[in-house]
């Protein structure tokens, strides 16, 4: 076998560990539709909704009630956010919002959802 051969081999398992984490689910996260997010947003009264987008984004529109926290300030401002609370996540199209959630996992929150679909597939009311 040639360093070639090696190589390739290592960046397909590469590949394959990348595409396996970025699509699996994620235990203990409800993967919810656009009506069920909004259903069980009536529902919940220990709750807080979080938006992962950048900020540049948030100005296109937001989910009423949401809070700004970007993905990629997660890891620093966990903090913030009470451990008892249910917390329900969006981004834009439903990936960054399921990173958002393994880092909160990670952090030792259990009550977790996200919209799958991100805002693009939400039906209701947008603020801006």
């Amino acid at each position: 076998m040639d360093y070639t051969s090696i190589l390739n081999i290592v960046a397909f398992v590469f590949l394959v560990w990348f595409i396996y984490f970025r699509f699996a689910s994620l235990k203990g996260l409800n993967n919810l539709s656009p009506a069920q997010f909004q259903e069980e947003l009536k529902g919940k009264l220990n709750y807080v909704l979080i938006d992962v987008r950048e900020p540049g984004e948030v100005k296109q529109g937001y989910i009423p009630g949401a809070i700004n926290i970007p993905l990629s300030k997660m890891k620093q401002r966990v903090g913030e956010i009470q451990k008892n609370n249910h917390v329900f996540l969006y981004c834009r199209s439903g990936m960054r919002s399921k990173q958002a959630a393994r880092i909160l996992k990670k952090n030792g929150f259990n009550k977790l959802s996200h919209l799958q679909g991100g805002i693009m597939s939400w039906k209701g009311k947008l603020t801006k």
